[in-house]
């Protein structure tokens, strides 16, 4: 670890921001890491007890050595950020957010790395504030729709289901079994913390589970209008992702006209997690030239 690594931990990182965008009048949590003339923004996925940090601590310290501001959103209604009901597009509750904190922190244009919900927030930023992008790197998500060829919901989506309605350490490891390809890197102490970020919102699980219940599509397919988008595109995606599949990434790379896609074999949904130091690299390559 170098000496740069060691100085920011989640605790010394973390900062509030009141936002007021359209119909959002909220307080978001997020973690400010290094410093740059150039930005980059994480954003998270939809599992229960998610965060920035929790999602991409793998991933901070390459990029804040190479110079980079690093900004790790909590979503609203994900660990310390406010609570939300989605009645509409989750995708776009997210990016509106996204927005509000850019204004707050003042902050013109960004890159955005999003995975899985994260991923399709990403997109409908993209969408929504194009002239405010810089390059994006998407992960096992960007955009809804049917798989060609795996029943939905998939396995993970229900197994996260469960876990909302019923946040049990066993739940979290069945969800967890078969979020990653390899799980031996999965302890009792990385379940216990997840166990226990969950558990200290319930406000968010029971209106997750309410959100879904008041519009099953939170996030909506933007496949008709990915072509809009010309921002430089990283896809990445894990070969075994039993949450979001493969041939989701292959409509997104269709779609999206300066796309590219590296495809991590013995990988699951948590690609960043699972092969960090080469995705690092690879980011890191994408962000500079």
């Amino acid at each position: 670890m170098t000496a740069t690594a060691s100085v920011f931990t989640e605790a010394s990182t973390s900062r509030f921001a009141r936002i007021k965008e359209g119909d959002l009048d909220l307080q978001l949590h997020y973690n400010n890491v290094g410093q740059g003339a150039e930005t980059v923004v994480m954003l998270h996925g939809s599992g229960p007890g998610a965060s920035g940090w929790a999602n991409f601590n793998r991933n901070i310290e390459p990029l804040v050595t190479a110079g980079y501001r690093v900004i790790l959103l909590d979503c609203p209604g994900w660990s310390k950020s406010d609570p939300v009901v989605s009645e509409g597009s989750r995708s776009n509750l997210n990016a509106s957010a996204l927005k509000g904190l850019l204004d707050v922190l003042d902050l013109d244009r960004v890159h955005i790395i999003g995975n899985s919900m994260g991923a399709h927030s990403t997109v409908a930023f993209a969408l929504e504030n194009p002239e405010r992008i810089g390059k994006l790197i998407l992960m096992g998500g960007g955009t809804g729709g049917p798989s060609a060829f795996v029943p939905q919901p998939t396995e993970g989506i229900k197994l996260i289901g469960a876990l909302y309605r019923e946040p049990t350490i066993e739940n979290l490891k069945k969800m967890m079994s078969v979020f990653v390809f390899d799980t031996s890197s999965l302890t009792e102490e990385l379940f216990q913390t997840r166990l226990d970020n969950l558990l200290a919102r319930r406000d968010h699980l029971e209106n997750f589970v309410k959100s879904s219940t008041l519009n099953p599509k939170q996030f909506p397919d933007f496949s008709h209008r990915l072509h809009e988008i010309s921002a430089e595109t990283l896809l990445v995606w894990g070969r075994e992702d039993r949450f979001v599949p493969m041939d989701t990434g292959l409509r997104l790379l269709a779609g999206l006209p300066n796309a590219q896609l590296h495809v991590f074999n013995r990988c699951g949904h948590w690609a960043q997690w699972e092969h960090a130091d080469t995705f690092n690299r690879m980011v890191l390559d994408f962000l500079t030239h």
